[in-house]
Formats: C-alpha cells, structure tokens, sequence
C-alpha cells in the first residue's frame, strides 16, 4: 500500500528560469490536459453511480474511506494498464479495517483472503491509494492479498486461484497483457520502499493461473 504521494504536476523552478516563454505554453498544455480529464466532475456531466456497485461479480463490496482514494473517470480520463500485487502484513480482516480508516491514507481496489474471498473496497474507474506513486495509482488497479511475506504458508490455493480468476477478469475489461511488465509487484513500483509481496510469492504459478483463466473468458 502507499499514499497519493507519486510525481506531481507543473513547471519545475528550473524550467521556469531558463524559458519562461516555453514554460508558460507548457504549463497551457498541461492545463488543458488536466481539464480534459476533468469534464465529468461538472455537476450536470458526472457519471451516475450506485452504492455497493460491483466492477467484479464474484466480489463482496466494503467501501473503503473516501479518504484513501480519489474519484475519477478511468479508463476515460486516465488508461488502466497495470495490475499491482501487495501483501497487507496481517489478516483479511486487518485490510478491511485499515482501509476504512481515513488515517491511513491507503487502499487497494481489491482485497483476496486466504479462503479465496474477494472483497471490492473502490471502484475501478477511481484511483486508490495503493502504489506511493502518483502516476502508478492513476494507471492501475491494486489487488491486496492477506498474509505476511514471511510465511510462504498463507499464500493458499484458494487465494491464488481467486486472484487469478479476478486478476484475468481486469485483464480482459482493460485489454492488459497477461505478462510480468504489466502485472507487477508493489516491490517493483518507481519510488516505493515496500517489498511486498515478497520472495515466496510464486510468481510462476500465478501467471500460469492467470494465463489459464484468461484463456477461458472472451477476447
């Protein structure tokens, strides 16, 4: 997990001093850019939602603080093309509870347990807290797993077969390569001092499941 805390937009000091004319039309293009993802926030523009809404069918949704994430209008406004896996450090239910808690500043979209469930906690088209990196979180859809890094034993089948079967279903939605530059481990993320999910993470094992689940759903 990682808070909103990634590369930020604007003109560096640097960029100013040496072209103010350059920047001035850089800061215009990145303006519009923002704007144009923006639109849907307008009162009469925005999308309607549902409560309890599902992105995944075989999920259970327990909404997470609106704290740990930021609403948005993806893939529209921001391209899904990432999958990150994390590790939460402690059981299915210590996710839940962190997530729902404002203070924490973090959440994943997704949480699976070592029984196999999966809970939805923030919707797929709004950007979760889960990656410490702003541009990441913007590009992907986070997947916590329960258990420690340590402990090869919590990493169940149960829990592999369920993230696989969800991680195919982003996959196809978003039409992401089912391959190791575009489902990554947190550990992996630019800028992030976390390790997860760990060297007894099968990674082998879990993209063959991925791959053999993909297969079975539509093009």
């Amino acid at each position: 997990m990682g808070s909103e805390n990634g590369k930020k937009r604007g003109v560096g000091r640097r960029a100013v001093l040496i072209g103010g004319g350059v920047a001035v039309v850089g800061t215009g293009v990145l303006a519009r850019e923002e704007l144009a993802r923006a639109w849907w926030r307008l009162p009469w523009m925005e999308k309607p939602r549902v409560d309890g809404e599902l992105d995944y069918r075989a999920a259970a949704w327990t909404a997470a603080h609106q704290a740990n994430s930021r609403r948005a209008d993806r893939p529209d406004d921001y391209r899904i093309d990432r999958v990150v896996i994390h590790v939460v450090q402690g059981s299915y239910a210590t996710a839940l509870k962190v997530f729902r808690n404002p203070l924490h500043e973090a959440a994943t979209h997704y949480v699976v347990g070592k029984d196999g469930r999966v809970a939805q906690m923030v919707r797929e088209l709004d950007v979760a807290y889960h990656a410490g990196n702003r541009d990441m979180n913007e590009r992907s859809i986070g997947i916590e797993h329960e258990g420690f890094v340590d402990r090869p034993q919590d990493f169940t089948k149960a829990m592999y077969e369920a993230s696989a079967r969800l991680t195919a279903d982003i996959c196809r939605r978003y039409g992401i390569p089912v391959d190791r530059e575009h489902i990554i481990e947190h550990a992996e993320v630019e800028g992030t001092d976390h390790t997860d999910p760990g060297p007894h993470w099968d990674w082998d094992r879990y993209m063959e499941l991925v791959r053999r689940e993909r297969a079975k759903l539509p093009a």
